[in-house]
């Protein structure tokens, strides 16, 4: 049966019966968690099988944005409580051996919480490098203020996150960093010049040309394409394909959120004549999800490629000792303790 060309979201804890019918007949690629969509371990089992079973695809994708910080959709009471990404960079300043290693560390942990429950796929690391004056919707979610310490730390997270059986996802390509306003509501229009992005912004992107995933930034580039953000914009997909040299698969950020305007089936169309190779749909609403479906068709082509490229680098997690991770995480004052287990 062909596989449809987006990801899905889910309205709540467990599939409806209208829901388990779309997808078994869409076959969306993957599906994303929210706070929604989880409560207790068992439950969360529960609903990744459901999908799985729903598609009939044992390692379909499922990805969740599991950061740590504000954006953490498993948290206390039943999920470790992980710190920002700035954390890592503040450690790695005084300490850079340590800050390598709680970064390695903690994605690690937080790799083995995820593939407990169903989940193989988390969107980290954030390549993104704060500008000055720039919204917070960024922030302390960056590893650092510098591209260098970026790209550094976001690599020690994607090792541990692999090595824990759990793909990453890199973003905001080519760069979210210096957007003045939150792109889940309004649409943000970066006025830097091409040498500064060159030289900074989309460096840490160049570094990663090897990752399996990426997603894209609903950010206009002012200096390259003054008229649509990258998600929807040929220009700027190309910056990332050629001058950035990432061949990974292409999903775009949630086609849901107000940066964007037109019909769903208008912002599909759009993403994929820009290039995007995925189409992502967060919020659930069942009437929207049917839209993107219709609209994305089949996963083919260089994308389908892309695809099978990018769930073959999937492999076994490497052994692990639990509890001396977690005492060590502690001991760098990284992580709480554990609430439950």
């Amino acid at each position: 049966m062909p596989i449809g060309a987006f990801i899905s979201g889910c309205a709540g804890l467990e599939l409806t019966s209208d829901e388990r019918s779309f997808f078994r007949d869409a076959q969306p690629w993957g599906l994303i968690l929210f706070k929604r969509n989880v409560e207790a371990p068992e439950q969360v089992q529960k609903l990744t099988a459901s999908f799985r079973e729903s598609v009939g695809r044992r390692n379909a994708p499922i990805l969740i944005d599991q950061e740590g910080g504000r954006v953490q959709r498993l948290g206390p009471p039943n999920w470790r409580k992980y710190p920002a990404a700035r954390r890592y960079g503040e450690l790695f300043e005084k300490s850079p051996l340590d800050g390598l290693r709680a970064a390695r560390l903690t994605a690690r942990l937080i790799a083995e919480d995820l593939l407990a429950l169903g989940i193989n796929v988390d969107c980290i690391p954030v390549l993104d490098v704060p500008g000055e004056g720039a919204h917070e919707v960024i922030g302390n979610r960056a590893y650092a203020k510098n591209a260098r310490n970026v790209t550094i730390l976001a690599r020690a997270v994607m090792e541990g996150l692999m090595s824990g059986g759990v793909l990453p996802v890199v973003k905001h390509a080519p760069g979210h960093g210096r957007a003045g306003v939150d792109s889940h509501h309004t649409l943000p229009v970066v006025t830097a010049t091409k040498e500064e992005l060159e030289t900074s912004d989309f460096t840490t992107f160049a570094a990663f040309a090897d990752a399996p995933m990426a997603m894209t930034a609903h950010v206009v580039y002012a200096a390259y394409d003054p008229d649509k953000p990258a998600t929807l914009s040929p220009r700027i997909v190309r910056i990332i394909r050629r001058k950035i040299g990432f061949d990974g698969l292409l999903m775009t950020d949630d086609l849901s959120m107000k940066a964007l305007s037109g019909t769903m089936e208008e912002r599909v169309a759009e993403a994929a004549a820009a290039g995007c190779d995925i189409m992502l749909h967060c919020n659930g609403d069942f009437a929207e999800m049917q839209a993107v479906a219709r609209a994305a068709g089949e996963l083919k082509g260089r994308a389908a490629s892309r695809a099978r490229a990018a769930l073959k680098r999937l492999r076994r997690p490497v052994k692990f000792d639990r509890r001396m991770a977690m005492k060590e995480a502690e001991q760098l004052l990284l992580v709480e303790a554990e609430t439950s287990s």
